[in-house]
């Protein structure tokens, strides 16, 4: 007769590309991230978080591993209702554009001459191999930057470490102090690096506003025979 076990049922398989899960299986079994899941149910029951469920791995969903051409790294998900939709500086199309955003369509219109984007959702450029992401994929309602430093920089930072250590030719576009603390995981020689600072209206105006860097980034693609991003939403 067996013994009956105590040990817990494998957790099921996240729904996300094949290729980067076998890039994050190793984060995703992690006692670290267990913790983290832990947390995330406490955070749920008292408080309201954002995004939901079903959307905090969606860059990891629409732009596989072996399609992201490019990065675009954020901070932390909006924090308010109905903003936060699992793509950094992307909100669903049925919500009002925030400044960050707002100013990064107007570099887009001075910098390529393409009409100002109406709508924030970004879903196409995720497609199109554009990976936006976030260094930590959720956030309380109504308070930026509460759930930093419970775990989702340490898997974040592997996805970006997978990315440089496996893939070339890469653009990363690193807007801000807190993008660009992430530097140091990227293998220069491997990869473009592109800096600037924020696309908030607190610091666009200190050389964002002119950076250049959606032309730029169209312009190693081209040279690497690869089609440029449509940046348009």
């Amino acid at each position: 007769m067996n013994e009956p076990t105590n040990s817990a049922p494998p957790r099921p398989r996240p729904e996300i590309d094949p290729g980067w899960y076998t890039q994050l299986q190793g984060e995703f079994d992690a006692p670290y991230f267990r913790e983290l899941r832990n947390y995330l149910v406490g955070e749920r029951a008292a408080h309201t978080v954002y995004p939901r469920a079903s959307d905090i791995l969606r860059s990891f969903q629409l732009t596989p591993f072996d399609a992201v051409r490019v990065v675009i790294l954020g901070q932390d998900p909006y924090h308010g209702p109905g903003q936060a939709h699992g793509l950094s500086f992307s909100v669903p199309a049925s919500v009002p554009i925030p400044p960050s955003l707002r100013n990064m369509f107007q570099e887009i219109h001075r910098d390529l001459g393409v009409p100002l984007s109406s709508k924030g959702d970004l879903t196409s450029w995720a497609a199109q191999g554009v990976l936006l992401l976030n260094a930590t994929l959720t956030v309380r309602a109504g308070e930026a930057g509460s759930h930093a430093n419970h775990g989702w920089e340490r898997f974040t930072d592997a996805a970006i470490s997978s990315l440089s250590r496996e893939r070339n030719g890469l653009i990363f576009l690193l807007w801000g102090r807190h993008a660009q603390a992430k530097e140091s995981l990227i293998d220069p020689e491997r990869h473009y690096i592109l800096k600037a600072p924020h696309p908030s209206p607190l610091s666009a105006h200190r050389g964002f506003m002119g950076c250049g860097h959606f032309g730029a980034a169209n312009e190693i693609l081209a040279a690497q025979g690869s089609p440029p991003i449509d940046w348009r939403t």
